[in-house]
C-alpha cells in the first residue's frame, strides 16, 4: 500500500491559520466602523450646513421684521408728536390774546364824561424748565415738560371831565366788569383795579377834570 506524504500540509495549515487570524477580523471590523463613522459624520455635517442655512434665513427674516418694527415705532412716535403739537397749537389758538376782541369790547364800554386817552397792553412770558423722569427705590417719578406762562395786563388811561370830575371813575370800572367780554376773559379776582387817580385839574378850556388809570388783569395761561 502506497503512503502519500503531503509536503505542503504544514504550509497549508499555516496559511489557513493565518486566514483565520482574529486580528484581521478586528481590522476589518475597525475599517467598517471607520467607514460608517465617516458616512455618519458626513450626514451630520450636511444636516448642520442645512440647519445653518435655515438659521441664517430665519435671522434675516427676524432682522427684517425688527427693522420694520423700528420703523413702525418711529412712525408712531412721529404721529404722536404731531398730534401733541396740533393739540398744543389748538389750545394756544383758543387761549391766545386777541387785540381785536379787546378793541371791540372797549367800543361797547362807554361812560358819559369819560374819555379813554391811552391803551397799553403788557404781555410777559415766564419759561419754566422741565424735569426728567427719575427712578428711586419707590419707583419711577414722572418728570414734567417745560412750560411757558403768559401774563397779560391791559392798562387804560382815561379822563373824567363830567359835571363832577371823579364821580364817573367807579362807574367806568363797574362798566368794564359787567361788559361780557371782560367778564368772561378777566381774572375773577381783581380783574379790574383802579391803579391811580389824580387830583382835580383844570384844562385849557377852563373845565375841570381828573385823570385815572384802570388795570385789567387776565388770568395767567400756562402752556
Amino acid at each position: 500500500m502506497a503512503i502519500r506524504i503531503n509536503l505542503l500540509a504544514e504550509a497549508l495549515a499555516a496559511e489557513d491559520l493565518r486566514r483565520r487570524d482574529p486580528a484581521k477580523r478586528v481590522l476589518f471590523v475597525g475599517a467598517l466602523l471607520v467607514a460608517v463613522t465617516l458616512v455618519w459624520s458626513s450626514y451630520l455635517m450636511l444636516n448642520e450646513m442645512l440647519a445653518k442655512k435655515d438659521l441664517a434665513a430665519v435671522e434675516s427674516e427676524i432682522q427684517t421684521r425688527t427693522n420694520e418694527y423700528d420703523r413702525v415705532l418711529l412712525s408712531t412716535k412721529k404721529a404722536a408728536d404731531a398730534q401733541t403739537k396740533v393739540k398744543d397749537l389748538t389750545k394756544l389758538s383758543a387761549a391766545r390774546f386777541l387785540q381785536g376782541s379787546l378793541l371791540n369790547a372797549l367800543q361797547h364800554t362807554t361812560v358819559p364824561g369819560v374819555q379813554l386817552t391811552r391803551l397799553r397792553v403788557d404781555q410777559t412770558y415766564a419759561f419754566a424748565e422741565g424735569t426728567k423722569s427719575q427712578t428711586n427705590r419707590f419707583g419711577v417719578v414722572a418728570g414734567r415738560p417745560p412750560t411757558m406762562t403768559e401774563k397779560v395786563l391791559v392798562t387804560l388811561d382815561a379822563r373824567d371831565s363830567s359835571a363832577n370830575p371823579g364821580d364817573q371813575v367807579n362807574k367806568f370800572s363797574d362798566t368794564l366788569t359787567q361788559q361780557p367780554y371782560f367778564r368772561a376773559m378777566l381774572d375773577k379776582t381783581n380783574g379790574v383795579r383802579l391803579a391811580s387817580l389824580s387830583p382835580p385839574q383844570t384844562g385849557p378850556d377852563g373845565k375841570p377834570y381828573v385823570l385815572f388809570t384802570v388795570e385789567c388783569r387776565y388770568p395767567a395761561q400756562s402752556r
